[in-house]
Order: C-alpha cells, then structure tokens, then sequence
C-alpha cells in the first residue's frame, strides 16, 4: 500500500537555483552525513569516559553528566526543533545544526576541566537536537511518497552503520591517539555536510511565515521532558518508589496536563492535539518507545556481559555486535522496499516478533558463550528491529500533514529517547532486583557464606555492571568463588531482562495490528 506523493507549492522564481539542488539522493546523502556525526558521537563517548576521568580527574557522578546532560538537552528540545524547521525552513535548522554541533565538539576537545565538557555536552544535545527532526522533514520534501520508505530505510542503514562503526573508532582513537579525537572528528564530518548541505538542500518548509509562537507551550512540554526524563535516569540511585522520584514523575504528569490544556487553547501550538487523532500515528509513537526500550535495554546489558564478564576490550566488544548492526544495515533498504509495497503493518508484526524471538533466544546466553552462540541472536535483533524503525517512523512522520512533518520527526525522535530512557532504567532496576535475590544462593553454592542483606545491598550495583566485587589481598581460591557468584547472579538478572524485552517486543507486535500506511493529509503542502 504506497501513500500518495507530495504535492509540493513552488512560488514564482523560487525554483532550484543550481544543478543538483533538491535531488532526492543528494539530500539523502547531506542528512544522512549530519545525523551520523550525532549517532557516531553517541557511540564513542562511553569509550572516552575512563580516559576522560584520568585526565580530568572526573568521578563517577561527573561522567554521569556528561551523558546525561546531552540526553536531556537532546529530549527536550526535539519537538522544539522540529517546530523551528516548519516555520522557517528545514535547512536552515539543520545547517545551523550541524555547525553548533561541529563547534560544540571541538570545544569539547579542548576543555581542560570536567565542568567544561559537561556545559558542552549540554550545547552539544542542543544542537543535535536541530538535526533528527529537520532530517526527515528534508526527505519528505525531496522523496515521492512512494520513494520515502526506502530513503528512510537507506537512512536507518546509515545510523546502523555509524553505531556498528563508533565503539571500533572510538577504541582506535582513545586508544592510538586520545580522548579529544574522538570529539575532534565530528569537525570534518561537519564541515563535508555544511558545504553538500548548502549546496544541495532545498529550503523546504511546512508552515506559512507569520503567525504566533507557542512559546508557553516550548516551556511546558520542555519543563514535562525533564522532570521525566530526568526521573527515570535518577529512578535507580533513589529507588523507584523514593519520594523524589514520585515527585519528578508527578510534576510530569501536572505539566503534561497543562501543556495539553494550553495546546487545545491556543492559536498557534507547538503540538497540535489534532496529529493524535490518527489512530497509526498515536500508535507509531508507542511502538517507537517500545522498540527503543528493548533495543536500548538490551545493548545497555550486551556491554557489560561482553566487556565485565567476557573481559573482552571496547573494541572487541564493537566487533562482537558487528552481527547485529550488518543486518540493520542490510535490513533497513530491504524494510524500506517491503513497507512501499506491502505497507507498514506485515512488517511491523513479523519484525517485533522477531526481536521477540531474539531476546528470548539471548535469555538463554550463559557465562562461556561463545561468538558462535550470539551472534545468530545478535544478527535476529537487527533483522527484525530494522522494519521497526523504518516503518514507526513512516507512520509517525507519512501520517502528519506535511507542514507538520518538523513536528511529528521530533515526536518520532522523543519517543525514542523516552523508552530508551526507560529500557536502560527499568530494566536495570530488574536486573539489579534479580541479582539481589539469587546472590546469597549463588554464593553458598560456591562454597562462600551466604551474605547479609546489607552486604548484598553493598555488592548489587557493582554485580549488576558484571563487576565482581573482590576485596583487595583476597585470596586466589576465593577470589575465584566470589567471581564465579557474581557472573552467575548477573547472568541471571540479564536473562529476566531480556525476558521483559521480549514481551515488550510481542505487545508491540499486537500493538502493530492497528496501524496502516502513512498517507499526507489533504490540503497541507510544503513551502519552498
């Protein structure tokens, strides 16, 4: 089932000005560039952190920041973005983008205290922000309706690509050269995409100029994404039940009611509540989330399983996934041609159930698996993921009229940071649970004393990162013990967690019944 294609409005004399300007591939090639600068970035700085914390004398709560502070400036600016590239061209916020984001980084590398390379980050989140959202705008403009699937598609093999690549890069850099690299590169990358980006972009946009900005509404659904966001990445140190982190969740369903009570009032909003009355799009954004969750979830417990309790090396451990991220890059285009001709429900469907089948498979997975062993599970995840993230996104994106199509990439790209935000929380606190109560069993099996509650209590979080906690000057043999516990415990809490991710993945399975092809509302043309 194909979509209509997009009927574009060209005013007098603004018709492409250069060979090549507006050529669907040529844009393809200038975002693809642009969003693999953020997603390559993503991947390397985990990489760059015990470097970071040698140079800089970083602690633990420091690094702690530098994700976390991208992260939350990246949710909550992404649907504010978007709204930016409707009202005044999707090019001009990417490029703009892409610049600040390419500064950003080089200041990074520059830094010479930890404070520095945190408010950076921050920045850094600010300006990835102006890219995700604006990218698929760009490709709706320049792809036919019957084309976008595969351009999406392309796009997913691109980020697929660029996630597979970063742990390698990132090892190679930190390792031969040093942690600034890993930031220095994003300046070339930016450079290559500014100069194709101007070249070669058309200056599409949804909306017409002039009208209001939503700007109460920017605070209030940015006040709502922090208070969330920032309450499930604190929900483990304070316990999910602790007040403060009832209050964060509280505070974000209060702000959450009075931005939709200020969205249906005002004029001009920035997230009109009309997008939710499609059926596929509302459903789109929860498959999105739940895709996010268990993919996010489940590389969040691949790192610690192959580096803690493999003892392999980052690089390694970026070559064990390699399985995984080489079937997203072939799956994605494949996905992208299947949804144009069979539409996005067969796919979805028989993608989540093959990741579903894949967490349950990787539940399996004992201490001494071998290479042999994961990597048909690791290649299954990818195989089946790559449908859901190319057609959650089609009908995210196909199902909002075209001069909300900034919008509804940022809503594309918040749920997806959102339930990865989730999946890495929840499913720690799972792990962390499950650790706690087979670890006293798994200790008197190897022959130590059962620990007390307030030694287990001490011994969980390090356990659940696949570390044993062995004390200094302890001897061989019982080192050996207490090692062989700890794996077996964190053994155990991944296999409940990917057990969660694999229902997760069958409800968003059935979830996928409900949804049909993206198709442009009448009525709604793009400005060049």
């Amino acid at each position: 089932m194909s979509r209509p294609a997009v009927q574009e409005r060209l005013p007098a004399g603004a018709g492409p000005k250069r060979r090549g300007m507006g050529n669907p591939w040529l844009t393809l090639a200038a975002v693809a560039l642009g969003v693999i600068m953020v997603t390559l970035d993503g991947t390397v700085v985990a990489i760059a952190n015990p470097a970071i914390s040698k140079d800089l004398g970083a602690s633990l709560a420091d690094l702690q920041w530098v994700t976390n502070g991208y992260l939350l400036a990246l949710a909550v600016s992404l649907i504010t973005a978007g709204k930016l590239g409707d009202r005044f061209g999707h090019k001009p916020v990417f490029l703009i983008g892409v610049a600040g984001f390419a500064l950003s980084s080089a200041g990074i590398g520059f830094s010479k205290a930890i404070g520095m390379v945190i408010a950076l980050r921050v920045i850094q989140g600010l300006f990835g922000a102006m890219l995700q959202p604006t990218a698929l705008g760009l490709l709706r403009a320049a792809f036919p309706a019957e084309r976008l699937n595969m351009a999406i598609g392309l796009w997913g093999a691109c980020i697929a690509a660029s996630t597979a690549s970063g742990p390698i890069v990132g090892g190679l850099l930190v390792q031969h050269v040093n942690w600034e690299s890993v930031f220095f590169i994003n300046v070339p990358v930016g450079i290559v995409t500014l100069i194709v980006g101007s070249l070669f972009l058309l200056n599409a946009r949804g909306e017409a100029k002039g009208g209001g900005f939503d700007l109460i509404g920017i605070v209030l659904l940015s006040g709502m994404l922090f208070t969330l966001v920032w309450g499930v990445i604190k929900a483990p140190a304070y316990g999910w039940a602790d007040v403060k982190t009832l209050a964060f969740f509280g505070g974000a369903i209060v702000l959450l009611v009075l931005f939709v009570v200020r969205e249906h009032l005002s004029r001009d909003p920035l997230l009109p509540l009309t997008l939710f009355r499609s059926v596929s799009l509302s459903v789109g954004v929860v498959l999105m989330m739940l895709m996010a969750f268990a993919m996010f979830g489940a590389m969040f417990f691949l790192t610690f399983y192959l580096q803690s309790v493999h003892g392999l090396s980052p690089v390694d451990t970026g070559v064990r996934l390699l399985p995984m991220m080489l079937a997203m890059m072939v799956a994605s285009p494949v996905a992208g041609g299947v949804i144009s001709k069979l539409g996005p429900r067969a796919p979805l469907v028989v993608g989540m159930a093959l990741a579903g089948v894949a967490f349950l498979g990787m539940s399996r997975l004992g201490v001494d698996a071998s290479f042999s062993g994961m990597a048909p599970w690791f290649a299954l995840i990818g195989i089946g993921l790559s449908p859901v993230m190319v057609a959650a996104t089609d009908i995210i994106v196909g199902n909002a009229p075209v001069a909300l199509s900034g919008v509804a990439g940022g809503l594309q790209q918040v749920a997806m940071q959102v339930g990865g935000a989730l999946g890495t929380s929840v499913l720690g606190a799972v792990l962390t649970a499950k650790v706690a109560g087979v670890l006293p069993g798994h200790m008197k099996d190897a022959g130590l004393p059962a620990p007390t509650p307030a030694q287990v209590d001490l011994m969980k979080g390090a356990i659940s990162q696949g570390v044993a906690p062995v004390p200094k000057n302890t001897q061989p043999q019982i080192a050996e013990m207490i090692v062989k516990a700890s794996h077996l415990s964190f053994i155990d809490g991944m296999h409940l967690a990917f057990v969660v991710s694999a229902v997760m993945a069958f409800i968003a399975a059935l979830l996928s019944l409900l949804v049909r092809a993206g198709r442009q509302v009448e009525g709604a043309a793009i400005h060049i």
